[in-house]
């Protein structure tokens, strides 16, 4: 069974950091890229990080140069660093992994002020 549990969400005002934590279960890092996701209400789940089983990563032109994802195996957890945050970024962020299906984590309210 794959589970995904997030963490690490909050109001933060603009510029300042965040870290969310993806932890997963089983070694399923060991063997899959894990993707972040954002979506605010009315729009579609929007892709921002992924993160390669080899470790390469990629970012949406959005949030480039400010977030940061990366893994930890042996502790079986994802992260996603935010700094430089806007107001821009509010969103409910969710942990991705695609193993046959998309699995999803229960998702994480991220709240930046002006």
């Amino acid at each position: 069974q794959v589970q995904l549990v997030e963490s690490g969400g909050g109001l933060v005002q603009a510029g300042g950091s965040l870290r969310l934590s993806c932890a997963t279960s089983g070694s399923i890092l060991n063997f899959y890229g894990m993707n972040w996701y954002r979506q605010t209400p009315g729009k579609q789940r929007e892709l921002v990080a992924t993160i390669s089983r080899g470790g390469s990563t990629n970012y949406a032109d959005s949030v480039k140069g400010r977030f940061t994802i990366s893994r930890d195996n042996a502790n079986n957890t994802v992260y996603l660093q935010m700094n430089s945050l806007k107001p821009e970024d509010t969103a409910v962020y969710y942990c991705n992994v695609y193993i046959t299906r998309n699995y999803w984590g229960q998702g994480m309210q991220v709240t930046v002020s002006s």
